[in-house]
């Protein structure tokens, strides 16, 4: 026995500590992740989300606790009386009457449901509210989706620009040098340097700018993702991944039960259709089942109070029937009609709304979809013309002035190719929201 004690002692002392650690451990990230890792991340740790999903345990009690009134009733009662004048009480002997000073009972009671207007609602509501909040969650965790993803792509497009703006300063700071070597060698006067270097401290100052942006957007990143803002992670980009998801089929016809809002509306309309049931029946009576068992003590000294006890039992049914309640059940079963017929229009409304908001994300996918092929193509024009320019500058053919042209359209074409790029994307998700379609993984 001592030995089986000893090992019990030891294996406590090598789990217990495993199993504090894994509960306490908390949730981790990889330094570089991507944007599905940060939907991930979200969809774990952001507050909305853990709420919705405390909401959806809450409500689960709530049932259980309306539930729970079909379930047998038990209770005790007990009481104890000292009389001080004495209380008459007719003795076992015929004719003489006793006084007691003492009085106790304990007692036992018991109820069963069997018809009750309250606990059959609860019972009808059960379903369509665990209905209610498991959208509930479902519609926190496609905004999380949609704003993160959108997060994501706001400071990966800023990332972007800093890197285009990095290129332009390394292009401007050989253009000086250029500029002032030729203006040394006499071949050309002051003004095209000092141009050079106006351009370079210009976009220095862009820079600048775009670096202090960059940390405002990930800060908001991590908010929205849950995430701790000391945490130092970097975003993985992958442009041949992002150029083959910008993609979607516009053929798709919308389908407005699709939409977890909609949804949304239609449950709870359901759920204010069973109030209407609830007034309807109101005027029928709750019936219970009763059952009563009880000890009783008397006796004129406090010593003897628990010497002798007196039972009484009994078993039966209660009812109680609602006459008059001033109109009450009539105007609640009125308002209950109108509430209803308001949800009715609420969802015409939001059916109205999903279409409007469908075309406009479908216009805007489409227009986005057609300014990023085009520019992408800007883009690669830019860059040859630079190329030749470049170079025909450095031969003498070209003007300086013709460099900073050729150069300012390089950087608006490869700015507006990523802002298109990034547009386009976000437009697919909101178009992808719109449709109902927009995935949240687990």
């Amino acid at each position: 026995m001592k030995k089986l004690h000893l090992l019990l002692i030891i294996n406590l002392t090598l789990i217990l500590p495993a199993v504090v650690f894994a509960q306490n451990r908390a949730d981790t990230i990889p330094n570089v992740i991507t944007l599905r890792q940060s939907i991930l991340f979200a969809l774990r740790n952001q507050p909305a989300v853990k709420q919705a999903a405390i909401d959806q345990a809450i409500n689960e009690r709530d049932i259980k606790i309306g539930l729970s009134a079909w379930l047998p009733q038990l209770n005790s009662s007990g009481l104890y009386e000292h009389y001080f004048k004495g209380s008459p009480v007719a003795s076992t002997t015929p004719g003489v009457v006793s006084s007691i000073d003492e009085y106790s009972s304990l007692g036992l009671q018991a109820s069963q449901v069997i018809y009750n207007n309250d606990v059959l609602l609860a019972s009808k509501t059960a379903n369509y509210s665990r209905l209610y909040y498991k959208q509930n969650t479902l519609s926190s965790q496609i905004n999380v989706v949609s704003d993160v993803s959108k997060a994501f792509f706001d400071v990966l497009l800023s990332q972007k620009q800093l890197a285009i703006i990095n290129d332009d300063i390394i292009r401007l700071q050989r253009s000086l040098k250029d500029a002032y070597n030729r203006y040394q060698a006499g071949v050309v006067d002051k003004i095209d340097y000092k141009q050079a270097t106006i351009a370079l401290n210009n976009e220095l100052a862009t820079h600048k700018q775009t670096a202090e942006a960059i940390n405002s957007k990930f800060a908001y990143l991590k908010q929205i993702m849950g995430l701790d803002p000391a945490a130092k992670v970097t975003l993985s980009y992958d442009s041949t991944t992002y150029e083959k998801e910008a993609y979607i089929d516009t053929n798709q016809t919308l389908n407005v039960n699709n939409r977890v809002e909609y949804q949304l509306l239609q449950t709870e309309k359901s759920l204010k259709g069973l109030s209407i049931n609830y007034y309807r029946w109101g005027f029928l009576p709750s019936v219970s089942a009763t059952g009563n068992y009880n000890l009783s003590y008397l006796s004129s000294r406090f010593s003897d109070l628990y010497s002798q006890s007196y039972p009484l039992a009994y078993a039966g049914l209660s009812f109680t029937l609602p006459i008059f309640q001033g109109t009450k059940r009539l105007q609640n079963l009125s308002k209950a009609k109108l509430q209803v017929e308001r949800a009715d229009l609420d969802i015409v409304n939001s059916r109205n709304t999903i279409n409007t908001e469908y075309i406009q994300a479908l216009a805007s996918y489409k227009s986005n979809y057609t300014n990023w092929q085009l520019l992408k193509q800007n883009t690669d024009l830019a860059k040859d013309v630079y190329n030749v320019v470049s170079l025909q500058y450095r031969e003498g053919v070209k003007t300086y002035l013709d460099v900073i042209v050729a150069q300012s359209d390089l950087r608006s074409s490869e700015l507006n190719y990523y802002n298109a790029l990034f547009q386009l994307l976000s437009s697919k998700i909101d178009l992808e929201k719109a449709l109902g379609t927009l995935g949240v993984e687990q």
